[in-house]
């Protein structure tokens, strides 16, 4: 349970809801406050001045403080609205994340408006508010010209209506660019989303410790539209990023190894970790010295596109080869029947460890269990090979996901195996992890 109690709860009275009592001495009304606030003279800081403080969406443990520099990260926030995303002054864009999240901070408040463009604030969800039309009719509302979301957001929509049926009814003519970031986005998704949006999907990569992307299609300085699937882009100016194996040297082309960045870091990257200085440096420079650790594993290919597998933690060790998670996850995306899709590894007496995939069926699906589990079981021999031992698929009504849709691999993991697990503060139903238990239970 949370400890902290706050001194003051400032509270916002929706005109369509019933009024909120107020506990006098710690609750403010936010109408009452803004109609007695008197303007604020803006004030010179340094350019290190810490902006926020931003908590990490705790996929690997516990939620940590990222600490922001003011000056760096205004001027590359900047500079990537028009150099990544295209975008020009005064044009309308969608980062449809949440305010609490690293692409809100960056994509929803401070980029946009330092651009100078109109910036949506949307408090709904991809699915049943009302329906899965709501990111279309929010596109065409607006003439949204580019959108930012998660792969989780589309596969969500997907589920519900895989023929998009309902967002056909909205014109689309303003939007040109889909961005995609936030957890890795499997091709089959990735196909989908050009299909139905008709217009050019480009995935990314960047990470709340960064604050804005680390490898992308930079499309306003004139790169690729049309990248080959499953890359993250390439590297961002500013950004030196090599794949190292855990003896720390180069690993060949198309090699799957640990993913760091050369120092030094480029503007706008965290100044530290707040209250905890030891543990900034131990956790993402110790490991490889002269690096920041970002902690993900993937790999380069020959053209320099970084294609981003899975945290370094989620490369599963089945009989001494190391299969990443996301590859598994991939393959089992790519079965018609599956909407969303999380792999572990589970604890095996000969082997060390092997893929559990938890599936998600897609609306409307009444194959058999046993027959998809043979067609998904084929579809993963026949991507990642035999090497894999993929033979354990669970169907469950629902993945736990953080808010910002990261799956909690590491909790994820410890419950499959029958260990404790911890639920953070970040996660967006932890009612999903008590599901995942009993439908485990059932089949023991």
């Amino acid at each position: 349970m949370i400890s902290h109690q706050p001194e003051r709860v400032l509270i916002y009275s929706r005109p369509n809801m019933g009024a909120v009592p107020l506990k006098p001495g710690r609750d403010l009304d936010w109408n009452e406050e803004v109609a007695k606030a008197k303007p604020c003279e803006a004030i010179p800081v340094d350019s290190e001045h810490p902006l926020y403080i931003l908590y990490t969406s705790g996929t690997t443990g516990t939620p940590k403080g990222v600490v922001r520099p003011t000056g760096g990260y205004a001027v590359m926030l900047n500079w990537t609205m028009s150099a990544v995303y295209g975008l020009k002054s005064k044009e309308v864009w969608w980062a449809a994340s949440d305010l609490g999240w690293v692409v809100g901070h960056s994509y929803i408040c401070y980029g946009p408006l330092l651009h100078g463009n109109t910036t949506i604030l949307y408090e709904g969800k991809p699915v049943g508010t009302p329906d899965a039309g709501a990111f279309f009719r929010v596109l065409s509302e607006y003439g949204v010209v580019a959108l930012f979301t998660a792969p989780t957001a589309i596969r969500a929509i997907r589920q519900q209506d895989p023929e998009a049926v309902l967002g056909k009814r909205y014109n689309l003519t303003r939007f040109r660019t889909l961005f995609v970031a936030g957890e890795r986005c499997d091709v089959d998704t990735l196909e989908w989303c050009k299909k139905i949006f008709k217009v050019p999907v480009l995935d990314h990569w960047w990470q709340t410790e960064t604050g804005s992307p680390i490898t992308a299609s930079c499309i306003g300085l004139g790169n690729s539209l049309t990248p080959p699937p499953g890359q993250t882009g390439k590297l961002v100016p500013g950004y030196n990023v090599v794949i190292l194996d855990d003896n720390k040297q180069p690993v060949k082309v198309k090699t799957l190894g640990n993913i760091v960045v050369k120092l030094p870091l480029p503007p706008g990257v965290f100044l530290g970790l707040w209250k905890n200085e030891e543990l900034y440096k131990e956790l993402y420079f110790q490991k490889f010295p002269g690096y920041y650790d970002t902690m993900d594993a993937g790999y380069m290919d020959e053209e320099g596109y970084l294609y981003v597998m899975s945290r370094v933690d989620d490369v599963i060790n089945v009989a001494g080869h190391r299969i990443s998670a996301g590859a598994i996850e991939e393959a089992v995306l790519s079965h018609m029947a599956v909407a969303d899709c999380a792999v572990v590894g589970q604890e095996d007496r000969l082997k060390g460890h092997v893929p559990l995939a938890l599936c998600v069926l897609r609306n409307g699906i009444d194959t058999e269990e046993e027959q998809l589990l043979e067609e998904i079981v084929a579809r993963v021999r026949e991507d990642i090979g035999p090497v894999a031992a993929f033979r354990k698929v669970v169907f469950v009504k629902q993945i736990p996901k953080t808010r910002s849709g990261k799956i909690p691999r590491s909790a994820l993991a410890s419950l499959v195996n029958g260990k404790p697990y911890k639920i953070t503060p970040t996660i967006e139903d932890p009612a999903a992890f008590k599901h995942v238990e009993e439908v485990l239970k059932e089949l023991k």
